[in-house]
């Protein structure tokens, strides 16, 4: 039984939500946050598999809470997957980087959100291509931090590199195996690697990891 946090300010959105969870078969909602602080907190008492949390909320948003909760050795296995009101918002970029898993619309179709729910529960980022170039292109126009340190690439290899690179130009990892000539199972034995070197939670932070390395260097907008 997947078990799963909902974190919303708005009441009627947490009702919908938990609705729609415990409908699914192997889910179920175990809490409801009305703040970020109080995520935080249901997180650390309750031990979800997952939250699914809003970014705008009072006290303490939606980033922070992520980080926060990601950050915790008590709490860091817990997944977080973002709900936001906008395709990518100004925020989003933030949470990813704190440590969550992937972020979905609230308009996703209830079908594709508790597909998401599983995917993110058992260990998967959820970026698809799409989010991923649009990932790229919130980064590319970010301001170079000047003291930001660079990922560390020391011990990949060149393969891993190329698979590092295709990832974060968006390919899924079909796309990668047609591309590298690769089995779907070496191309996920790469992935795997690459997190555990890279000490990345999941894909999304395997692209963001690519960029900040340099590897790849995206126009900008």
């Amino acid at each position: 039984m997947i078990r799963v946090l909902v974190a919303d300010d708005q009441a009627l959105l947490r009702g919908s939500f938990r609705m729609l969870v415990d409908s699914a078969p192997g889910l179920t909602v175990v809490g409801e946050a009305a703040t970020g602080a109080e995520a935080v907190e249901l997180a650390g008492t309750l031990s979800p598999d997952l939250v699914l949390m809003d970014v705008r909320m009072p006290e303490m948003d939606g980033i922070e809470a992520t980080r926060r909760i990601c950050g915790d050795p008590a709490t860091a296995g817990v997944r977080v997957l973002i709900l936001t009101t906008f395709d990518l918002d100004s925020y989003v970029y933030s949470a990813l980087r704190a440590g969550a898993s992937g972020f979905l619309l609230k308009d996703t179709p209830p079908r594709e959100l508790l597909a998401a729910v599983e995917v993110v529960a058992g260990g998967e980022a959820l970026l698809s291509p799409r989010i991923t170039r649009r990932l790229i292109e919130e980064f590319a126009s970010r301001p170079e931090p000047a003291n930001r340190p660079a990922a560390d690439l020391a011990g990949v290899t060149e393969r891993e590199r190329e698979v590092l690179t295709l990832i974060a130009r968006g390919l899924s990892n079909a796309e990668l195996a047609e591309q590298l000539h690769l089995s779907p199972a070496t191309v996920k034995t790469h992935i795997g690697r690459l997190l555990a070197k890279l000490h990345a939670r999941d894909r999304a932070q395997l692209v963001i990891a690519a960029y900040e390395a340099g590897l790849v260097t995206p126009s900008r907008r």
